[in-house]
């Protein structure tokens, strides 16, 4: 299984230099999707109802301070994604990595995983949080989209 640094590094080697937020949501989105789509974690660490959004304390801890990203700042090793896992980032990387990190920092707040756990942590919108967005509100979120495309 890879970790998120992991996925760090295979994104920012697709799509090169971006904010730390945007590398931020793109491995959200890349979690949330690979739940859905093949029923497991894409990799072990979590992430939690931050102010602009869910965020990887444990990939923060990585870029911490820096704004701007590029190949190579995250130690992270790409190889080790599966077939699997790298079909869903690169399917994520398709569809969303063009957006900016604010459009994807808007759309996380308005979908129930981030919306819920800053429910549970009674914060404003602005609010320091460091409540864990649960697994299974992830899953059944993306799930809900995942079969919405299908049928359409």
């Amino acid at each position: 299984m890879a970790h998120v640094q992991d996925v760090a590094a295979y994104i920012l080697g697709k799509l090169g230099p971006m904010t730390a937020m945007k590398l931020q949501k793109l491995c959200y989105y890349s979690y949330g999707y690979h739940l859905a789509w093949e029923g497991r974690p894409l990799f072990p660490e979590h992430f939690e109802a931050w102010a602009n959004g869910p965020v990887s304390p444990y990939l923060y801890g990585r870029h911490r301070g820096r704004f701007q990203l590029s190949v190579g700042d995250i130690a992270g090793d790409p190889s080790v994604l599966d077939d699997g896992e790298r079909e869903s980032v690169d399917i994520v990387i398709a569809n969303l990595g063009g957006m900016s990190a604010h459009d994807l920092s808007t759309m996380t707040h308005r979908e129930p995983p981030w919306v819920n756990a800053r429910r549970r942590a009674n914060v404003g919108v602005l609010d320091r949080s460091n409540e864990v967005l649960d697994n299974e509100e992830i899953y059944t979120f993306f799930d809900a989209l995942v079969s919405s495309d299908e049928e359409a």
